[in-house]
């Protein structure tokens, strides 16, 4: 394998890297510093944590000419993957300016409702042999890129449930890793992490996207080094609620956790426990990346329940029923601006914890806060979760 990389990894040499996300402990580090150094919120120490949102969709498209009409853009009637680029690229600032260090990105990309009963769309940076697609890699490219000169962290996913079936055997799934992991190398990106799939315990149709096997695949790309002996860390998520497998945890570099369907700070409170449990001895860090609860307003929500924890949180938003464009960062086509009463909310949210003074005038103040807050928690949620397959907001859809 190593024989695989190193002419790979001449071209890489010359290419600098502004950022270098590394791990000490149970802290993440940027270019050897801790993250947010010296911050404390409530008494609760900030440093090291890797605050993050879940844009998965920030290279899309659709090679499916039936249901690509879904995703028209209000204003032009129809849809542009290189716009959605384009635009995603032009709100990063935004984000970092409010403490945002890290978002979720994912080549497979992520359901444009939220959540879906079935996947028709397709939505996939690798093709069936488990090649990479060029189009989907100059997008990623242009990302990473502007996430390195920002300071920010790409956490890069490899593949998700609903598009994995796209691979004909395991064989391809094992050259879709390789192929991105040396991708990866090659760019000598270091503000780069690897989360292998998209929650490991929900429907795969390949035994080694399992939580059973997994682990083979952190362990490939843990093996995939630079001649001077660097390589990428990795981990992999799973669902909402659910607790990584021994052999996920004995393995990844990080743990990745979801608290979808954790209803509330008592309950994530009581999840958390149990993954540090789990954890035992293995001094890593819990980052969940994805959370669809907010109640931002609210002293106490999931959010601040995971800070107050030492666990980084991730901020998973998509469109509701009744919403528009303005709102969802997960739904097809997306304002990738804090457009919304939701956003709004969770940024204001992240620069008040992470001390960061850029932004906001006069949002410290109760009033203002509670207008940024952007509730929407609970029932509404779980209304769209048993309705999912509605379609989302487009000028034109059925």
């Amino acid at each position: 394998m190593n024989r695989l990389v190193f002419p790979l990894m001449l071209l890489g040499s010359f290419l600098r890297a502004e950022t270098v996300v590394s791990i000490q402990g149970e802290d993440f580090h940027l270019n050897g510093k801790p993250t947010y150094a010296g911050r404390e919120w409530q008494g609760h120490r900030i440093e090291g944590l890797l605050m993050n949102s879940r844009m998965v969709q920030g290279i899309f498209d659709d090679r499916n000419p039936e249901t690509v009409k879904n995703w028209a853009y209000p204003d032009t009637n129809k849809w542009s993957a290189g716009r959605n680029t384009r635009e995603f690229i032009a709100a990063m600032p935004e984000w970092r300016k409010h403490g945002l260090l890290a978002f979720t990105l994912n080549l497979q990309g992520g359901s444009p409702y939220g959540y879906s009963k079935d996947q028709p769309w397709h939505n996939s940076a690798i093709n069936d042999d488990g090649t990479l697609r060029g189009d989907y890699l100059m997008r990623a490219e242009e990302i990473i890129k502007k996430a390195d000169e920002l300071g920010m962290v790409v956490i890069l996913g490899v593949f998700y449930f609903g598009q994995d079936q796209r691979l004909k055997d395991e064989q391809a799934v094992i050259a879709a890793v390789d192929a991105t992991a040396l991708w990866v190398l090659s760019k000598n990106w270091r503000n780069v992490l690897i989360e292998v799939n998209n929650e490991a315990n929900v429907k795969y149709d390949h035994a080694i996207l399992k939580p059973g096997r997994v682990h083979e695949l952190i362990q490939r790309v843990k093996g995939m080094t630079t001649v001077d002996g660097r390589r990428l860390l990795v981990g992999t998520s799973f669902g909402g609620g659910a607790v990584p497998t021994p052999n996920v945890i004995e393995h990844s570099d990080f743990l990745l956790i979801h608290g979808n369907g954790v209803k509330g700070p008592d309950a994530m409170r009581k999840f958390i426990a149990k993954v540090k449990t789990a954890r035992g001895d293995r001094n890593i860090p819990i980052v969940n990346n994805e959370d669809d609860h907010f109640d931002f307003d609210q002293p106490d929500n999931n959010f601040t329940t995971a800070v107050k924890e030492h666990v980084s949180w991730g901020f998973f938003d998509f469109r509701m029923k009744g919403e528009g464009f303005d709102d969802g960062y997960q739904s097809i086509p997306v304002n990738w601006r804090i457009s919304s009463e939701r956003k709004k909310g969770f940024f204001e949210l992240m620069r008040q914890v992470t001390g960061k003074q850029c932004c906001a005038a006069s949002s410290d103040e109760p009033e203002a806060r509670e207008k940024l807050a952007g509730g929407g928690d609970g029932e509404a949620i779980e209304n769209h979760r048993t309705e999912a397959g509605t379609a989302p907001f487009t000028a034109d859809a059925p």
